[in-house]
């Protein structure tokens, strides 16, 4: 007989306690970032374990405007704990939807 085991089930941490599978955290973390401030995400560009539990970067409509390539938007840094809650959030960058980054030179 084969052991099947899901893809989203919990991890065991080093002192015992369950982690929450990744796609549970992340859906979690943007509700929760949501009920906060208000704002939605649209988007997230960095997901990413650290040793004291989560990092995501999340990008949010903050001003509408017409044409919809003028709205401004922002990314906020949003940081949980090893329990997968929002611990705290930043923003770290506004800008215009339809503007890229300027290319940067190495």
């Amino acid at each position: 007989m084969t052991e099947n085991r899901s893809d989203d089930s919990a991890d065991a941490t080093k002192d015992g306690r369950r982690s929450l599978p990744p796609g549970e955290v992340l859906r979690s973390a943007r509700s929760e970032f949501t009920d906060l401030t208000g704002l939605h995400a649209e988007g997230v560009s960095r997901f990413e374990r650290t040793g004291d539990g989560w990092v995501l970067e999340v990008e949010v409509l903050e001003l509408e405007r017409v044409p919809d390539t003028m709205s401004l938007m922002a990314t906020y840094e949003v940081t949980l704990d090893g329990d997968g809650r929002l611990s705290g959030y930043r923003r770290v960058r506004r800008y215009e939807r339809g503007r890229a980054d300027p290319s940067r030179r190495g």
